[in-house]
């Protein structure tokens, strides 16, 4: 049997390039872009949210791609194959997405007829492909961690990964900044489309550089997935189907799948609104807004990196988790004491707590994540998981605009309390997903997954 080498800190810091990339494309799709469309070209929010929301609800693939990396390797890789091939599209399907942008904006003067709306369609089904791509390429590697780590260094393994994809949003909130700085609030569209084609050019091709960095050479040398797997050189018989009845086996599965969806709904409603908030409550342009970014990228750096390291061995997974829940909702008082109050600095400062909060709930969340998982069906799990957080992620997108829109007719545009409704619901739901989280029992799941896999080979050998 081969002795697999255990990684050290430098292939976590190089693992974790690749979601340093995700972070970059996330602030360029789901925060410029976003504000952009709002503010500057003047497409309704839920339009603009409900497009934006389409790389989201193609997120059942998710399962698909982790179950093709777990049963059909590409250049003899389980992983790294999926995670190259899916960086170079969501490049090219970014670029894509921005250059169809420009046509809605285009076709808005002349009223939402067939031709309008044709772009619309088109512009959402730019957004479904990119979330494929993205699918594509993450869940495979969410697998490698689970391939590559133990017990006993996955919280470290997560600590650092995920603080990279914050390195990666900052990063990218600066380099947008810049490149945006001459983008004004009220600029002309000609500036504004040259500023966002160069951004969008730039970042992707890198994003793709870092892909490859992070994993090449990983997978071969770290990789126990045949040294865990009861299916080695079996891996066609683990199918979709087959693989499907392990991961429902426990009700645990379902219980976790709810408490993701009802976490994530939590963390994340806030995306679409919260620079468009920055803007209409307190006056930042766009640079300013894009900053935000920045501020909570450190902030989750900061909560991410101690608590893999500090709270998670402490305490544990799960108390860890629910914590982080409670401070974020805590945080998202804050931003709207900042927003009633009419204080600019105040909301920075809770951009920043909430960030904070967020890596403290992150680490704890996929650590937990990681732990719910088999060996053999390694992929099909980590997809199922992404499923839940994928949808809920759309929902939430979903969710924000629409909540935004409703209080922008009730109290009027840009005025504080047209936001506060989505920033009350997200306290509720980070509330329930504390509920959920005390009835989630790792133990129980692993007993009821392993004998449904058991089960599985019996048949087979039959």
């Amino acid at each position: 049997m081969r002795d697999y080498p255990r990684f050290g800190l430098a292939t976590m810091v190089r693992l974790g390039l690749f979601q340093a990339g995700l972070g970059m494309m996330s602030v360029l799709m789901l925060g410029i872009l976003n504000r952009v469309m709002i503010s500057e070209l003047a497409i309704p929010p839920l339009v603009t949210a409900g497009v934006i929301a389409m790389h989201q609800l193609v997120a059942p693939a998710r399962v698909w791609f982790g179950q093709m990396s777990d049963a059909r390797p590409v250049a003899g890789t389980h992983r790294t194959g999926y995670v190259w091939l899916g960086a170079g599209l969501l490049a090219l399907l970014a670029w894509g997405v921005v250059q169809i942008t420009w046509q809605v904006a285009a076709r808005m003067p002349m009223g939402w007829d067939g031709v309008t709306w044709a772009w619309v369609v088109l512009l959402g089904l730019g957004f479904a492909l990119y979330g494929l791509a993205v699918s594509a390429s993450s869940t495979p590697f969410a697998a490698l961690l689970v391939d590559i780590s133990d017990e006993d260094n996955r919280s470290q393994l997560v600590g650092v990964v995920w603080s990279l994809l914050m390195v990666g949003i900052i990063v990218g909130a600066i380099v947008g900044s810049g490149l945006l700085k001459q983008v004004e609030v009220d600029a002309a569209a000609t500036v504004v489309r040259s500023s966002m084609n160069r951004l969008f050019t730039i970042v992707p091709l890198g994003v793709v550089g870092l892909a490859v960095a992070a994993t090449v050479g990983v997978e071969r040398q770290f990789s126990r997935y045949r040294l865990r797997s009861q299916v080695v050189e079996r891996e066609d018989q683990i199918t979709l189907g087959r693989a499907l009845r392990v991961l429902t086996a426990s009700p645990q599965t379902g219980l976790f799948f709810s408490f993701l969806l009802c976490m994530t709904l939590g963390l994340f409603m806030q995306e679409p609104v919260l620079e468009p908030y920055g803007g209409a409550v307190f006056g930042m342009p766009i640079a300013a807004t894009t900053r935000l970014n920045a501020y909570w990228g450190l902030g989750t750096l900061l909560g991410l990196g101690v608590t893999g390291f500090l709270i998670v061995p402490r305490i544990g997974k799960r108390p860890t988790t629910m914590l982080g829940c409670g401070l974020v909702a805590l945080s998202f008082v804050g931003i709207m004491l900042a927003g009633w109050v009419g204080q600019g600095w105040l909301f920075t400062l809770m951009v920043f707590a909430f960030g904070l909060a967020a890596g403290v709930t992150t680490t704890g969340a996929l650590t937990l994540m990681l732990d719910l998982t088999l060996a053999e069906t390694a992929g099909t799990f980590i997809g199922a998981w992404g499923l839940a957080q994928a949808l809920a992620r759309a929902l939430a997108t979903l969710c924000g605009g629409g909540l935004l829109e409703l209080g922008s007719r009730w109290f009027g545009a840009g005025n504080f309390w047209a936001y506060v409704p989505v920033f009350g619901i997200q306290i509720l739901l980070l509330l329930g997903a504390i509920t959920l989280l005390r009835r989630v029992d790792v133990q129980a799941f692993t007993q009821g997954t392993r004998a449904a896999l058991g089960e599985l080979l019996v048949e087979n050998l039959e």
